[in-house]
């Protein structure tokens, strides 16, 4: 077995991130399911696109926590990084549109946290898996 099949312990806090990352996209996505109609009114949007916007999480958390040791971790790392960098964009646009007296900010954020997700998790979906061999148990890379 080789090291880039094999978990090792320098592989632990690796695979620790890419499981806090899709733990915290899915806590997200229930959090924005149970409280829609109140974080809609919160933050300007109605709550179906909350609702929306949970259920992507979800799944794109549930995809990524799916796919944690199926994926290397190089593809995990960019994908998180591309979009972690959109959710920041994103933030900061929606928050300059709010500072204006816009009433899209809200929109714009959500919107993004909603059609983002699902990107991420078809990207995920048919990268190219981890290799491995008969009879080995498949770790990142």
């Amino acid at each position: 077995m080789t090291q880039a099949q094999a978990v090792t312990p320098s592989a632990t806090p690796r695979l620790a991130g890419i499981i806090a990352d899709g733990v915290f996209k899915a806590l997200l996505g229930a959090a924005y399911l149970i409280g829609a109609s109140a974080l809609g009114e919160l933050l300007g949007v109605s709550a179906w696109l909350m609702v929306a916007s949970g259920v992507a999480l979800l799944i794109g958390g549930g995809i990524e926590l799916r796919y944690v040791r199926r994926r290397p971790f190089r593809t995990h790392v960019r994908l998180m990084v591309a979009y972690d960098t959109g959710w920041v964009l994103t933030a900061l646009v929606g928050l300059l549109v709010a500072w204006r007296d816009g009433s899209a900010g809200g929109e714009v954020w959500v919107g993004y946290q909603t059609a983002a997700p699902l990107v991420f998790a078809a990207l995920l979906l048919i990268a190219t898996p981890v290799p491995s061999a008969p009879g080995t148990r498949v770790g990142i890379r």
